[in-house]
């Protein structure tokens, strides 16, 4: 009954929206393009001084960016992410705490508040948050307010990638598809730039989640195991792998460097770039080894601190780092605030946008803010047959502390130590500490309702099946 009253309140809240605008209000506001890689986390560019990977396009990006260093996953893996990016919601909410559930079609989504105020809306690539099998068709009416559809639910064969149009047939991507879902995203920009309407379009890639040694040829041949530089994170018998590894890895990177570059050259060539607001993040990060670890729902950075560029030079775009707390949930509300479109009522995260502002100071109150860091249900590649757990964690500008189901888990000192290897929970004299940041977990806990029960009590609230690594099992 609940879930019945939710959708529909949902339902009300989107009718409620905003009443339509003129031609003349629309047209002043500014394109949005998001730009999402899949697995890319924060340390793997040149900009934040990564020495082993080639991103000369993202690099210059992020000298006219906004860039903010503590950007997080809320919930660091692939469904739970696009789904909050898309409802601006925590995945307690909207439901998707596990890979492959469905979202409720009836949903307040960003491309159905930017449809109503007038935006041409664009998804190209990854969707990942419908629910129905991998590569099944998706209708109109499970698009959750995109009209231009070039889109798989998920795929990481990128030589061979399918998709869909408006119709059931399956479509190809021709060669390495995020270049292909470039070349049709940059079509797009070409033919919308000089339009009555602004337009929203997000293309999300697959790349650089794993399988690594996928990317081009061309690309591959730039990087070499014997001169990958390791995180001294991680264990010295994992060294060989994580080498050869990360050449696959960062050569994905530098391919959709190359790509990231073909979409900023097209808005300057099209002539928008000064009023297209483009948002580059990812969905989370790769442990690559840290730890001990591999891929994602981790609380540590590699996993769930992501890259996060805002640029528009008719607004903002100064090249500043700035050290404010940015989660998930808070990208919707953003771009809504910078395009002066109310914000649904349904939306949990908060506008981000006074920091985006020339000149802007980051309050002392943005500086000691946290974002929460979740795990509901620990499965697939962080199933408890491998030691995963459920947890809680905060992050501020300078810690995270992650607690499980027992207690106290770990604490960090994110700036003493960047790698995390030293758990100050372990260690004498942090008392005081510890006490504060497990009071800012409680209360951040108790702001958002989450009332942190094991796992199998959201499976079975959520009517959720899953096999014995709590996974939901999907078809391809």
């Amino acid at each position: 009954m609940q879930k019945h009253i939710y959708r529909y309140l949902q339902l009300l809240i989107y009718c409620s929206i905003s009443v339509s605008l003129s031609a003349a209000e629309v047209g002043r506001r500014p394109n949005i393009i998001f730009v999402i890689a899949d697995q890319w986390r924060a340390s793997a560019f040149g900009y934040t001084g990564n020495p082993n990977v080639k991103t000369p396009n993202i690099d210059a990006f992020a000298k006219q960016s906004v860039s903010f260093k503590n950007a997080v996953s809320n919930l660091p893996v692939c469904t739970p992410m696009r789904a909050t990016l898309m409802t601006g919601q925590r995945p307690l909410t909207h439901g998707l705490f596990l890979n492959d559930a469905p979202l409720n079609p009836e949903a307040v989504t960003m491309a159905k508040v930017f449809a109503k105020n007038g935006f041409d809306t664009a998804m190209i690539g990854k969707w990942h948050i419908d629910g129905h099998g991998r590569s099944t068709f998706i209708p109109k009416e499970r698009r959750q307010g995109f009209d231009y559809w070039k889109v798989l639910e998920c795929t990481h064969a990128y030589n061979q990638s399918a998709f869909y149009g408006d119709g059931p047939e399956k479509q190809r991507w021709e060669g390495y598809d995020s270049i292909a879902q470039t070349n049709d995203a940059c079509k797009y920009i070409e033919s919308h730039a000089k339009g009555e309407k602004p337009f929203l379009m997000v293309m999300a890639w697959g790349p650089p989640h794993d399988p690594y040694m996928t990317a081009p040829a061309k690309y591959r041949e730039m990087y070499k195991a014997e001169n990958m530089k390791i995180s001294p994170n991680v264990p010295g018998s994992l060294h060989d792998k994580i080498r050869s590894d990360l050449t696959g890895y960062y050569a994905h990177c530098t391919a959709l460097d190359d790509c990231f570059g073909q979409v900023v050259k097209t808005c300057r060539e099209a002539g928008i770039l000064d009023n297209t607001i483009i948002i580059f993040t990812a969905d989370h990060g790769d442990m690559m080894g840290s730890h001990g670890a591999r891929y994602k729902q981790q609380p540590y950075e590699e996993s769930a601190c992501v890259p996060m560029l805002f640029h528009c030079p008719k607004k903002f775009g100064d090249g500043r780092i700035t050290p404010a707390i940015i989660n998930t949930e808070d990208l919707m509300p953003t771009v809504l605030s910078l395009s002066e479109i109310p914000i649904p009522e349904s939306v949990e995260g908060r506008s981000v946008a006074d920091v985006l502002q020339p000149g802007a100071v980051v309050k002392e109150d943005q500086l000691r803010s946290a974002a929460l860091i979740t795990c509901v249900v620990p499965f697939g590649q962080f199933t408890r047959l491998i030691g995963g757990k459920e947890y809680r964690a905060v992050r501020t500008a300078q810690y995270t502390y992650a607690a499980d189901l027992k207690g106290a888990w770990l604490l960090f000192d994110n700036q003493a130590d960047p790698y995390q290897q030293n758990n100050l929970i372990e260690k004498p004299g942090n008392e005081a500490l510890l006490k504060e940041m497990q009071a800012l977990l409680k209360a951040k806990l108790q702001a958002t309702g989450d009332e942190f029960k094991p796992a199998s009590y959201y499976v079975e609230k959520w009517k959720y099946v899953v096999d014995k690594n709590e996974t939901i099992r999907y078809t391809n």
